[in-house]
């Protein structure tokens, strides 16, 4: 087995722990919201949302992926700290065994965050990730990121 990692860390002016909760805590709910042609579903189907619980996305129609299932390794709104690990679903093609992400929010400058994300791409045999691919799926989740902030940026009411 062979692991490949990815570190990436993204600024944004939302504060840390406004950006967590709407972005993490409660993305379930809001990230269907936000984007409805891309995210059909969000849904908590083992669990109380806290390290354990298992989510499950479904996807909407034309999207190149049908669903996923993930597990949350750990939830620290103290700390601003989350871990999962991708279990089941299209995004796991045969050569992979598993995906895990570790997410930490901290302060930035001018009051606003800095996040921090490490994915880890665990492969069974020779296979070799495919690049684009890598970079395609990074840039849907920044995607999804950067809707949570501009929702938070015309909301500052919202998870305050």
């Amino acid at each position: 087995m062979g692991v490949t990692s990815y570190t990436d860390e993204h600024t944004s002016p939302v504060a840390p722990s406004r950006i967590f909760r709407a972005s993490i805590v409660d993305s379930h709910t809001l990230i269907p919201k936000l984007l409805p042609q891309v995210i059909k579903s969000m849904d908590i189907i083992e669990g109380d949302g806290g390290a354990g619980s298992i989510k499950q996305i479904a996807f909407a129609e034309g999207s190149n992926f049908k669903s996923i299932k993930y597990r949350i390794d750990e939830l620290n709104e103290d700390a601003l700290t989350y871990s999962y690990t991708l279990v089941e679903g299209d995004a796991l093609i045969d050569k992979l065994e598993k995906i895990t992400y570790e997410i930490k929010f901290e302060k930035g400058p001018d009051g606003g965050s800095i996040s921090k994300v490490t994915s880890k791409y665990y492969t069974q045999g020779d296979f070799k990730l495919d690049e684009d691919e890598v970079k395609a799926g990074k840039e849907k989740v920044l995607g999804m990121y950067k809707a949570v902030e501009a929702y938070l940026l015309q909301n500052p009411e919202a998870y305050a």
